[in-house]
């Protein structure tokens, strides 16, 4: 899963989509791979969007499984990693993915950030997401601005070779004008389906959202 900006409502929409999978009777697994913004807890750093996925997964994996690479300071997560002296290791967060793959009916992972956020110095989270090889689907922030980042991340998964399973228009601009315009416009342009429309839900559950949204 990727969005069109950072903010543009990711984890809500995964944790809505992993929730209602769950209920239909999916063992549904998740992953962050890589999360800057972690809490410093007992356990060691943990992401707050790694754990929201986890809750409504259910998901009985560790949490170093979902959640392979956890870094403090909330910042371009390659940059974290190059402050500690860690490398990501493409590879590891491959066959991360797709051994929670082989154990659950459904799997969502989570990136960070938008599609081209950099993961190192030749290397990005589209890179991530064609190694790993799942159809994506696309958070749409639905803001001013929107149409142009929703189209333009569109046109780069598909050249990059991977299918967009779908998108999802998730308000999170409780002001934005002519919402239904931008919608109805995205609708025409767009190739893959509208998997929901989720109104502006700041303190929603998952339970909530997963009520706006259709499985792909």
């Amino acid at each position: 899963m990727t969005g069109t900006d950072t903010d543009c409502g990711k984890t809500a929409i995964a944790a809505a989509l992993a929730c209602k999978a769950r209920r239909s009777g999916m063992r549904v697994g998740v992953m962050k791979p890589v999360a800057s913004g972690c809490h410093d807890t007992t356990a060691g750093l943990r992401n707050p969007d790694a754990l929201a996925l986890i809750d409504a997964s259910e998901t009985a994996a560790d949490y170093e499984a979902v959640n392979p690479y956890a870094f403090a300071p909330p910042i371009a997560p390659h940059v974290a990693a190059e402050q500690v002296g860690v490398a990501l290791d493409r590879a590891r967060l491959i066959a991360g993915a797709k051994t929670l793959g082989a154990g659950h009916d459904l799997l969502i992972v989570e990136c960070a950030g938008g599609w081209r956020v950099p993961l190192g110095a030749d290397w990005d989270m589209a890179d991530l997401a064609v190694g790993i090889g799942l159809p994506v689907i696309l958070v749409v922030g639905f803001r001013l601005g929107c149409l142009n980042h929703a189209l333009l991340t569109a046109e780069a998964i598909a050249r990059d070779g991977c299918r967009l399973a779908g998108w999802v228009a998730n308000h999170i601009d409780p002001q934005m004008a002519v919402s239904a315009e931008n919608l109805a416009t995205l609708r025409t342009r767009l190739a893959s389906p509208c998997l929901g429309v989720v109104p502006y839900l700041p303190d929603a559950s998952p339970d909530a959202r997963a009520a706006c949204l259709t499985l792909p």
